[in-house]
């Protein structure tokens, strides 16, 4: 197997006859050759890096879709090899923004995938997202896999840019299965932890939802339609971890009027959604301690929101113990625990519930029972429009975004300060969708948002601002 390295330069890309005569070897190794432009002295940046094994030449199969997501520390196998066969003996891709090759020989290693082969790309620099290369490289691939890394890199790098377009038409349009481990994974969701200000600890989101470090995103970036509504956590046999996602969940109802769902991988485990919305669990475990979470407020109750998600007092979401239900699979090598996506309550094998509610900051859980949802109802049938107020916390900028239906008939929108105070009110022209918030006017408290449609219910949500 031969494994080819080569820095990619923006000036110019080269066919494979024309790198022949332009790149010159410098160093060889076993199977592996490292090449490098030498035709100018000129320093140019380098936008990405490919590693590439397996069949030079490419050949076109038809991929069969499927997601497939993992915590973290290694990869399952089982849950790998299930997501190469999705595509159905055609070239992967794998992208990046650290790292290099490991995983081509990996990829290639496993039995029962025949995949043609496997190309790495090493982003660089924010420059990658519009770099033609790498689009024509999603646009021949039969699975898209993202490494894991710092997911606030993958955000920046490609999100609004080429190369995300490109990863959206390819998952919608031709049916590739995609799939990410760690931050791979975290950006899979239609929310996400987008990390801008680092990390994030439960004791800090729990103790002020509004802490400068949840920065829950919803700005478009991967629009999988199994995703919808969702939000992933990863690390998380980390304890620490918990607390942060529940978090996460009552912002997202706080800030966007939408009941969002979660889905939370230990380390070593593998979650694998195929096209008819069956999750299965991969782990090796035999204790069974490799296991994956699925995470919804409670389709129980009639009030379900939380008591207390306001900046600078710690998080209240009781609802008398019973705010959220999470069912917990243990994985197994054949994924043989199901969940399934269709009514987030039937399973196959075997799970185990629980009830999880906070209060003053403390998460609480507790064993719980199958949940006994109204038939053909749950929160995403819920009638709040879906705006987005992006991105928030906001720094230099903040989009208002509104569904066609709502805006059709304009409106105005009115911002406050924490104690009510008018900051801001202007009227909205009917059909406009899209907003430019002056958020440089509101000083550096948190802001309440309201929109009041001529013709729909009013909507609000806050916004951080720092």
């Amino acid at each position: 197997m031969v494994i080819n390295t080569r820095t990619v330069m923006p000036s110019k890309v080269f066919s494979q006859p024309q790198a022949i005569l332009c790149w010159k070897v410098l160093t060889w190794s076993i199977g592996v050759c490292l090449v490098t432009f030498i035709g100018s002295s000129q320093t140019y940046a380098q936008n990405f890096t490919s590693y590439f094994s397996g069949n030079p030449t490419n050949i076109s199969r038809v991929p069969r879709g499927g997601i497939c997501m993992m915590g973290g520390a290694s990869e399952n196998d089982s849950a790998m090899a299930w997501f190469l066969r999705q595509a159905n003996g055609g070239d992967v891709l794998v992208l990046r923004a650290s790292g290099s090759n490991g995983y081509n020989s990996y990829m290639l290693g496993l039995p029962s995938t025949n995949l043609n082969s496997v190309e790495s790309i090493v982003c660089n620099n924010p420059l990658s997202g519009e770099d033609t290369g790498i689009v024509r490289r999603i646009e021949g691939a039969e699975a898209i896999w993202f490494a894991g890394g710092d997911q606030s890199l993958y955000v920046s790098y490609w999100r609004n840019k080429t190369v995300g377009r490109a990863l959206q038409r390819a998952v919608l349009q031709r049916n590739v299965p995609i799939g990410g481990i760690s931050a791979g994974m975290a950006i899979l969701g239609e929310f996400y932890f987008a990390a801008h200000n680092g990390t994030l600890s439960s004791a800090n989101a729990l103790a002020n939802p509004y802490h400068y470090q949840v920065t829950v995103d919803s700005e478009a970036f991967l629009n999988i339609p199994a995703m919808s509504s969702l939000i992933t956590d990863t690390h998380f046999d980390n304890p620490d971890r918990r607390g942060r996602l529940v978090v996460m969940l009552a912002r997202i109802h706080q800030d966007y009027g939408q009941w969002a769902r979660a889905i939370a991988c230990d380390e070593n485990t593998a979650v694998c959604i195929d096209s008819s919305g069956w999750a299965k669990v991969y782990g090796d475990d035999p204790g069974g301690n490799d296991k994956a979470w699925f995470i919804q407020s409670n389709c129980e109750l009639s009030h379900r929101d939380p008591e207390n998600c306001t900046a600078g007092s710690p998080l209240n979401w009781n609802r008398n113990g019973a705010a959220l239900r999470v069912a917990m699979l243990s994985g197994t090598p054949n994924g043989s625990n199901r969940f399934y996506l269709g009514d987030w309550r039937s399973v196959q094998g075997s799970a185990t519930w629980y009830r999880w509610s906070v209060v003053q900051g403390q998460l609480m859980q507790a064993n719980s029972s199958t949940p006994n949802c109204p038939s053909g109802t749950g929160h995403l049938e819920e009638s709040a429009p879906r705006i987005l107020l992006y991105p928030n916390p906001a720094g230099s900028h903040a989009y208002l975004e509104i569904p066609e239906d709502y805006a059709e008939a304009g409106g105005s929108l009115l911002v406050q300060n924490g104690i009510g105070q008018m900051l801001d009110e202007w009227n909205i022209a009917a059909g406009q969708n899209r907003i430019v918030l002056p958020i440089q006017n509101w000083g550096y408290c948190p802001v309440r948002i309201t929109l009041q449609s001529k013709t729909r219910k009013p909507w609000s949500g806050l916004l951080s601002l720092r």
